[in-house]
């Protein structure tokens, strides 16, 4: 009895201090973004302030666009998930559900542009979006979200679970297949596609290299590229940085807190066929 409850005690330990080294680094980001900047320098080290100040946040709308850069990002993480969604889950519908010649090969070779890395897309997309004018819009942005590999293969797995007979009686009652898939075949995978919105959304939000690429007007810049540009001009103001860094991942902690549950749920049925 005693070297198994030492077992556990130690094993809680362990967890409990790799825990405390892994939110560590975030105490001291949240410290930081509340000292002054003469605090910033300060020996010993301050892990509380002694004087909170809201001096970074206020600084980081001041310097650049914070909040048009906020909501270009809002309004990109959202259009962009609605867009991954719509499309991945219409080909998944098509890839589980309808029989046509090649439907294998043609999954197959989808799934492989899994392990094409982006960088080795990028000058084709760019030049891409040259011809068709979209450089520098967020048309140009959006564009690339119609295709998701990742999401296409999340919800095939799903839809493949779905027993035959919810769609034949749907068929013998009528239904077309465009009925089919928005009133029993979607609802019935609600977990999953929670999942994928989270991870869709956050994704977009957190993008950094196709925004920096595609985006040439200052105006429709992204969080991420507005952050870069704080960490180039003011890399000694740490207080400002890493207010803005909080204030960006400020959404994503909300969202993922509120929506955890199906996350977990979404992952677990994502992963499993039969």
């Amino acid at each position: 009895m005693m070297p198994r409850i030492l077992r556990s005690g130690g094993w809680y330990l362990g967890m409990a201090v790799v825990s405390v080294a892994l939110l560590l680094p975030f105490f001291w980001m949240i410290s930081t973004s509340f000292k002054s900047r003469g605090a910033l320098m300060a020996l010993p080290v301050q892990w509380i302030p002694e004087e909170p100040s809201l001096e970074g946040y206020l600084r980081v709308f001041e310097l650049v666009p914070f909040f048009q850069a906020m909501v270009n990002t809002a309004f990109v993480a959202v259009a962009t998930t609605l867009i991954s969604l719509g499309s991945a889950s219409m080909a998944a519908f098509a890839f589980a559900k309808e029989e046509f010649r090649g439907k294998g090969l043609a999954f197959g070779g989808f799934m492989a542009t899994m392990m094409v890395p982006l960088q080795v897309t990028t000058i084709p997309l760019f030049i891409l979006m040259s011809k068709v004018g979209l450089v520098g819009t967020f048309g140009g942005l959006l564009l690339p979200a119609l295709f998701n590999a990742f999401a296409v293969f999340m919800l095939k797995q799903h839809f493949e679970t779905i027993p035959e007979d919810y769609l034949d009686a749907a068929t013998i009652d009528g239904a077309g297949r465009w009925r089919i898939f928005w009133s029993i075949v979607l609802p019935m995978s609600q977990p999953i596609v929670a999942a994928l919105v989270i991870i869709l959304f956050m994704s977009a939000w957190n993008d950094y290299f196709w925004p920096l690429v595609i985006l040439t007007d200052p105006g429709k810049a992204t969080l991420t590229l507005v952050l870069s540009q704080l960490n180039g001009q003011y890399a000694t103001r740490y207080n400002i940085l890493m207010a803005g860094s909080l204030l960006s991942m400020a959404p994503i902690l909300v969202i993922y807190a509120l929506a955890q549950k199906y996350f977990r749920t979404g992952l677990q049925l994502g992963g499993i066929k039969g």
